[in-house]
Order: structure tokens, then sequence, then C-alpha cells
């Protein structure tokens, strides 16, 4: 997304129900979706699949798009979300599936790149970390996987900046461990 003002101005007539707008705005965000998709999931068909799930989450809830953060800020959090949920839900598959290949031959995404890795492990932190502190992964995701500065971060998590500063050296502390190289 190139200059965010006409993405504004579409997802704000989007969520005045103008589908013109709606269409244009999915055309346009597609490319960033998908390359930030690409960001959470290491495998290229699942950050697709993610995409086109953003893509249909963004269609039926934009009218929830109130314009009170930008677009962009908005948009992040549900790629975000559905990235997460596509991970949970093909781990949850491949739990429920037998092997198909043989486990000589399978290929750990951990040991065929180190971004593909480090973004399994980082799923796989998140993931933990949601069960056991809920209340700690919105600021983790919102500052340090979105990017978001310490303000935005705690307005989109509808927290005081303090407090979002609190859970964020906890959310921290508590994936440090689980990240670390063995």
């Amino acid at each position: 997304m190139q200059d965010p003002a006409p993405m504004e101005e579409f997802a704000r007539r989007a969520a005045a129900g103008d589908s013109a707008a709606l269409d244009r705005l999915l055309t346009e965000i597609r490319p960033e979706v998908v390359r930030r998709c690409a960001r959470f999931l290491p495998c290229r068909e699942d950050a697709e699949e993610a995409a086109q799930d953003v893509l249909l989450q963004v269609a039926r809830h934009v009218a929830g798009f109130q314009g009170r953060s930008r677009f962009g800020t908005w948009l992040y959090t549900v790629v975000a979300n559905c990235c997460r949920q596509k991970y949970r839900e093909l781990k949850r598959r491949a739990a429920e599936q037998p092997a198909a290949i043989a486990p000589a031959h399978a290929v750990d995404p951990r040991t065929t790149s180190v971004i593909a890795g480090s973004r399994v492990d980082l799923l796989e932190a998140l993931d933990r970390l949601e069960r056991e502190h809920p209340h700690l992964v919105a600021p983790l995701v919102y500052r340090d996987i979105c990017q978001l500065d310490y303000a935005e971060a705690a307005e989109r998590a509808g927290i005081p900046l303090g407090t979002l500063k609190s859970r964020l050296h906890e959310a921290r502390k508590q994936i440090r461990p689980w990240l670390a190289v063995s």
C-alpha cells in the first residue's frame, strides 16, 4: 500500500456500505495482505490461504472499522488473528491425520530455513502464551509483530500505555526461553 490516503478513503466508504469501494479496497490490499501473512506463516500456500481468510474477514467486518485508528492498523490486527488461527488449524489437522510421509522423508521447517523455523517457533510461543497468559498476547502481537508504536498498540489493545509496557515486558520475559535456540 504505497499511499495510505486512498486506502483510508476506500475503507471509510466501504465501512459506510459502498460496495464499489469495498471491491477496490480488497483489490488494492491483496498484495500487502499476502506479504504480511507470509511474515507469519513459513509456507507460501498457507500464507495465501490465510490472506484469503483476511480478505473475507475484511469484507464481512469492514463496517466495524470506525476510523479511530488507521486502516492499516486495523488490517494488521485482522492479519495477525487470521494467521494465528490458520496456524492452529494446520497444527490441529496435522495432529489428527496419520503421517502420509515416512518419518525419514518428512521435512521439518525448522531445519529447512532459519526464517521459517523462527516463524514456527514464534507461532508456537504465541500459542503457548495464549494458553498460559492470554492477557499478554495482544501487547506482544501489536508491538513486536505488527510493529505498531507504543501508543497505537495500547489503543488497539484497549489498555493504558503503562499497562501495555508492563504486559509487553512480561510477555517478552515469558516467551524468551521458549524461543531460545537449543
